[in-house]
């Protein structure tokens, strides 16, 4: 099985447009850390083809990094298929972006990220003017297969809350992590870019895999409004932070078995800084910060 991280940092990217904070500044600076796009991720079993996990708007940057040399065809795409986690806007966007290819695209996800995505924010009924949706429905709890891929991928739930473009609509909607097992090859990837709980369903999924990326979007509960750019904390946005008791690091560290990474990082997280205090903490504890780029293979 090999993985790649497409994109590594949380929405908007790093550095945030908008943002001067002293992360996003630093890598402006092209010192102390290096810039990041939004969060995505390729997999591939030892047989088949990539897919693409969430769709970010930087999709077309990212992809440009699958695309095979020769292909058959004026028009081929790099992917089989989109899996989503979620229906954030920062996870979905790029739908849109693949609204050329040839063939209808297929798109996997629950029922309520289709819900969201035909009635909040119709992305698919607006791919499904261009290019046609193949929608594929997903059971958390339930293994299946990836056609023409020697992969398996099973959701499970992580908590969380709907996406924002659907406050006030009464719609209960909660993201999912996902489990990749290669059939042929071996191997287990559990990829969970939002995570609102470690319960022992959670933890017990991690310890079982041989590589987790998970959510490092957060180093502090309140790092947002520390700096007086939000009053909502990480638990109120869905993550649970790094840092301190109950925290995602003190729970990886217990983790013996897997490799484990951190992925979909804010902006403002000071583990970007790679002369942090808190970088050498992450790393300390025996987990590594994600990069575009960053390539495994099982």
């Amino acid at each position: 099985m090999r993985v790649r991280v497409l994109g590594s940092a949380a929405g908007g990217g790093f550095p945030q447009w908008n943002c001067h904070c002293e992360t996003c500044e630093a890598a402006r600076e092209g010192v102390r850390a290096r810039p990041r796009t939004q969060s995505s991720l390729a997999i591939r079993g030892r047989e088949g083809p990539w897919f693409l996990v969430n769709a970010s708007p930087d999709a077309r940057q990212q992809l440009e990094a699958l695309t095979a040399r020769q292909v058959d065809g004026v028009r081929a795409a790099p992917i089989a298929g989109v899996l989503l986690t979620d229906a954030e806007i920062d996870h979905t966007a790029g739908l849109l972006l693949l609204r050329e290819s040839a063939a209808p695209v297929r798109v996997f996800g629950d029922e309520g990220v289709e819900r969201a995505l035909r009635d909040g924010y119709p992305v698919l009924a607006m791919l499904e003017r261009y290019c046609g949706v193949e929608w594929q429905r997903l059971e958390r709890e339930r293994s299946r297969p990836l056609e023409g891929s020697s992969l398996t991928v099973e959701p499970f739930d992580v908590g969380g809350d709907a996406p924002r473009y659907l406050s006030g609509s009464g719609v209960e909607l909660g993201a999912s992590g996902f489990v990749f097992r290669d059939r042929s090859g071996g191997g287990v990837v559990t990829y969970a870019p939002g995570l609102a709980r470690l319960d022992d369903g959670v933890l017990t999924r991690l310890q079982t895999s041989d590589l987790v990326l998970v959510d490092g979007t957060f180093w502090r509960d309140d790092e947002l409004p520390r700096l007086g750019i939000s009053v909502r904390s990480a638990g109120d946005m869905g993550h649970v932070p790094l840092s301190g008791p109950g925290g995602t690091l003190e729970a990886l560290a217990r983790l013996e078995r897997p490799r484990k990474v951190l992925v979909h990082i804010n902006n403002t997280n000071p583990i970007l800084l790679e002369d942090s205090d808190e970088r050498e903490a992450v790393l300390h504890a025996g987990v590594e910060v994600a990069y575009d780029g960053l390539e495994i293979e099982l």
